[in-house]
């Protein structure tokens, strides 16, 4: 991102302390039941019928959330970003859309924040550490951002930098918004969302551990150390704190960039099978995944070839028996045995035992669909591709038609955040990739 496209990001002050967090989603409730009775008298002078619920349900409600979650940041944020991508299987398509938004990046802390937060994690004098210091951010997520600087000894760095308040509101940030979405009847009421929130706070408590990362990090560059077309950046470890990450500077082209011009389809696909053959190794054989596929989380050299991997906050480690269960859905899958995936189902908890056989049906369906790239022999055009919208309405159809309720398992969560976002970014890519080949090949 260039110094003039960082300027223009909205700069809002980080609401600090549970009081004030739990203010702000009062008024956003206010808000919304406001609003929502506003749209419904509208409706009502001119329709002959009317849905009590679907007052809340207008893209404009929607963008509103969406920007409201974006000043919060923190966990707040995470979870609208975590319901986007389940997408029509918990959210109406009106607030799935809306909040995919808020995986491209949050509001930025203004530098008075930024100094009191380095003053915190350093104590005073923080400056002395660095020789240059840029404070407009090169990044901006939902827990921290990221600023580069030199230090005084001349180490480029990239500093993370925690957003106050965050590891403190976890909990009561996602218990407040799950009943915000329930009360305005956003998320279906006979839902039971519990150990998706239990994850989340999970997860989330994880990634507010910047120390965690910095061993996360650690660990997945030995892991990849043998892929020549990987560089993941070293930890400097005299200016990590729990709040502070300092990592080497990597620097390169936003992954992005690929889809221009001057960069031929063989690197485009070259980047693919990186990124998809990276996914199969971290599940079947790592067994340890970094899980958020963010395009701001990886960058492109373009003399060496290789995709720096950035962020390793949100990372997940599979038991085996989860990773034999989901190796026996993939193999079942690509054969097309329907009584594998039926089985597989169960063994995973995607499917209870107690659903109809027309639901039971319609899901292996489901699960066929999406695994079209492995099914199919050779090369799969990922940038020809229709099978993001396909799977929508499949899934739509599942819990339409079907009545299909049950939550994913909690362990799949983040799996299904690596899988779709590594699709979405092969798409972004126009890559084409021989997955069939890759993926056996692990089986």
């Amino acid at each position: 991102m260039s110094g003039e496209d960082r300027k223009k990001r909205r700069k809002t002050r980080v609401p600090v302390g549970r009081f004030e967090r739990l203010a702000r989603m009062g008024w956003m409730a206010g808000e919304f039941a406001v609003g929502g009775l506003a749209d419904g008298a509208k409706r009502l002078a001119g329709a002959k019928s009317l849905d009590p619920s679907s007052v809340f349900l207008s893209g404009l409600r929607a963008e509103k959330l969406a920007t409201h979650l974006s000043h919060m940041r923190g966990a707040a944020m995470k979870l609208g970003q975590m319901l986007s991508l389940e997408g029509d299987d918990l959210l109406p398509p009106e607030f799935a859309n809306a909040m995919s938004v808020l995986r491209a990046g949050a509001d930025t802390m203004p530098a008075t924040q930024v100094r009191r937060a380095l003053g915190r994690a350093y104590g005073k004098g923080w400056e002395t550490r660095f020789r240059e210091f840029d404070f407009e951010p090169m990044a901006a997520a939902s827990i921290g951002q990221v600023h580069e600087a030199v230090t005084a000894d001349g180490r480029e760095i990239a500093l993370k930098i925690q957003y106050p308040g965050v590891a403190q509101s976890i909990d009561s940030d996602l218990n407040n918004l799950a009943g915000l979405l329930r009360m305005t009847r956003i998320l279906p009421v006979d839902l039971d969302i519990s150990e998706i929130l239990a994850e989340a706070k999970r997860q989330l408590r994880q990634e507010a551990d910047y120390q965690l990362e910095a061993k996360h990090l650690e660990r997945y560059r030995d892991l990849v150390a043998d892929e020549a077309g990987l560089f993941v950046p070293r930890v400097y470890h005299d200016l990590t704190t729990k709040r502070v990450l300092a990592m080497e500077r990597v620097h390169g082209r936003p992954i992005d960039d690929l889809r221009g011009a001057e960069y031929p389809q063989e690197i485009r696909d070259a980047v693919g099978e990186q990124l998809q053959q990276l996914l199969f190794r971290e599940l079947f054989e790592f067994r340890f995944m970094q899980t958020d596929p963010n395009f701001a989380n990886y960058l492109f050299d373009p003399d060496s070839g290789r995709l720096a991997l950035l962020d390793f906050g949100s990372v997940r480690e599979f038991p085996e028996e989860f990773v034999a269960n989901y190796r026996h859905l993939v193999r079942s899958v690509i054969d097309g045995d329907r009584d594998g995936v039926r089985q597989a189902a169960l063994d995973i908890g995607y499917l209870s035992g107690k659903e109809s056989a027309s639901s039971t049906s319609a899901l292996v369906d489901l699960a066929i669909l999406g695994a079209e790239p492995l099914r199919q022999q050779g090369l799969y055009d990922f940038g020809e591709s229709r099978l993001a919208a396909r799977a929508r309405d499949a899934g739509f159809d599942l819990v339409i038609r079907e009545g299909f309720m049950r939550a994913p398992p909690p362990e799949t969560i983040f799996l299904h955040r690596k899988v779709a976002g590594t699709f979405l970014l092969c798409v972004h890519l126009r890559a084409r990739v021989d997955t069939h080949s890759m993926v056996l090949a692990k089986l």
